[in-house]
């Protein structure tokens, strides 16, 4: 408790530092406070959103505004829009993240690089903002990123990698994070109840689309152009971009779509989430008339009983289902909506996507020797580990014998379909990436899940990262050829740079963007490889 009490006192401190300042002077865009020359960089900036006025602060040249709420909603309902104030509202600290399951065990990445906790509340609906302009006119691309952690943990400031300063600097772009509701709040489906729980599964995608709608309205305040918005999303941000993908209201929210570690839509049928509803009110002793009092349950107890219904219902299906958003044709398609069909989409992996530690590596990795590296890829991939290998040692000439040990080839397989797909139900231009850059610390790390953010968010040189990355020559370098690739698709919808050319993939040429040490662009296709690795 204690522990508890002194965090928000915290958060409170931190929210209440700035203050106002006489001679300030405000209208809709920025405001500065009266200052000696050079002394610009440490006013508090202000500036005037559709509910008020908001009160950042400048950090290194960027205009940073974080905790921003745009949305309200009650528990199982659709969001509703932010209301107004009185007076200038700070947006200095985080705000709070969405519930979610109690972490029991340290996530296998974490021991490279530490993850972010942060007081939780149902009323999660915040974002947070980076922009080097607040001027009406600048109308920088605006990029828009969405966590991971399925649709169940995670948050907008769970990875220190999910900064968003560096990214908008590098680039000069408005780069947008942001909270929604997760696991049974974002997804328990009530709507067989009453009207008021009207798409009540998908109460989380609703809130990404709320903040979409709220950076619609307001992010030319802060020099973003609404016109041109790219939203991306790694592992269960994935899913959520491409969910977005899927539902007609959110036609003209974005322009651009970028899919990191698989691309997948998995989704909860209409049936089974009802099911699980039915079990959960089962459980509790609720007869349909007594729905209202999931309401008031204390999240952990609702919590509870929700992940035992889940696990029912994932037994009676027969499929490894998880909280989800709720495919019921009518809020979120089965195939991609109509209006995205021509939008310019990436989707990729990294090279090692997996789980556990074995993606961190011994510490020795490339220290294998000829026999031990042939015990343990016969150890993972059976007999044919000479076949195997022949085929990796082709696609990858530059990598050792070992490293085909810590390919993710489970991975790849959805990135195919997610791309096939995309192909057979859309026009526009398909780009796919596979990175591949081993970090130089700990005996040689492969890109583990997660690990292509610290480059695409431009943040090697924050101290955490610095450690996990090796903080090498190379390390920065794959850090510009990412971001830039992000920045440049952001931009244009083409994600090419000067050197370093990126064509579409089509099913008769292929076409994958290699990120390393020596990026490059080729008919790269690991089908055959792939496929010896799961048998």
């Amino acid at each position: 408790m204690m522990k508890k009490l002194l965090l928000l006192a915290l958060v409170a401190g931190v929210a209440g530092c700035g203050q106002s300042v006489p001679g300030q002077q405000e209208d809709r865009g920025v405001a500065v406070e009266s200052s000696p020359p050079g002394y610009s960089a440490m006013n508090p900036p202000v500036v005037e959103v559709a509910g008020g006025k908001l009160r950042g602060f400048m950090d290194d040249g960027t205009f940073s505004f974080i905790g921003i709420q745009y949305a309200t909603a009650a528990r199982f309902e659709m969001p509703q829009k932010a209301g107004s104030w009185d007076g200038v509202r700070d947006a200095q600290t985080y705000g709070s993240i969405c519930p979610v399951p109690e972490q029991t065990t340290v996530a296998s990445d974490e021991f490279v690089w530490p993850h972010r906790y942060w007081p939780e509340n149902e009323n999660c609906q915040y974002l947070n903002l980076w922009t080097q302009h607040v001027d009406v006119g600048a109308r920088r691309p605006v990029m828009v990123f969405l966590h991971g952690g399925g649709f169940t943990n995670g948050s907008s400031i769970e990875a220190v990698a999910y900064e968003g300063k560096n990214l908008s600097a590098f680039g000069d772009v408005v780069v947008v994070t942001l909270n929604h509701r997760l696991n049974v709040l974002g997804s328990l489906n009530l709507s067989a109840y009453g009207a008021e729980f009207e798409k009540a599964g998908n109460t989380g995608m609703a809130d990404i689309e709320t903040a979409l709608r709220w950076i619609q309205e307001n992010v030319e305040v802060f020099g973003g152009d609404p016109d041109n918005v790219t939203i991306f999303g790694q592992s269960g941000g994935s899913g959520k971009v491409v969910h977005l993908m899927h539902m007609p209201s959110a036609e003209g929210l974005f322009h651009k779509a970028i899919a990191q570690s698989s691309g997948r839509a998995g989704y909860l049928t209409a049936a089974e989430s009802a099911r699980i509803a039915e079990v959960i009110l089962q459980k509790l002793g609720l007869d349909e008339t007594q729905v209202d009092a999931l309401r008031t349950l204390p999240y952990d107890e609702l919590l509870e009983v929700a992940t035992v219904a889940l696990a029912q219902v994932r037994e009676e299906v027969g499929r490894n289902i998880s909280w989800r958003p709720v495919v019921d044709d009518s809020y979120i398609e089965a195939e991609y909506s109509d209006w995205s069909t021509e939008m310019p989409f990436i989707v990729g992996t990294n090279y090692s996507e997996r789980f556990s530690t074995i993606a961190i590596g011994d510490g020795r990795k490339n220290e294998w020797s000829e026999t031990e590296t042939h015990n343990n890829l016969r150890e993972r991939y059976g007999e044919d580990v000479d076949a195997i290998a022949a085929e990796f040692r082709a696609l990858f000439p530059n990598k050792k014998a070992a490293d085909a040990y810590f390919y993710a080839h489970n991975y790849r397989q959805t990135v195919w379909q997610s791309l096939e797909t995309r192909l057979s139900q859309s026009t526009g231009p398909v780009y796919n990436y596979l990175f591949a850059y081993e970090a130089p610390v700990n005996g040689g790390t492969t890109p583990f899940h997660c690990a292509e953010l610290i480059y695409v968010f431009h943040n090697v040189d924050l101290p955490e990262l610095r450690i996990a990355t090796g903080a090498a020559p190379s390390t920065y370098a794959m850090q510009d050829t990412v971001a830039r690739a992000w920045v440049n698709f952001a931009r244009t919808g083409n994600p090419s740079q000067d050197g370093l050319e990126w064509r579409p993939f089509t099913n008769e040429g292929r076409g994958t963007m290699v990120f390393d040490v020596e990026s490059k662009f080729s008919a790269f296709d690991d089908r055959k490889m792939v496929a010896m690795m799961s048998e």
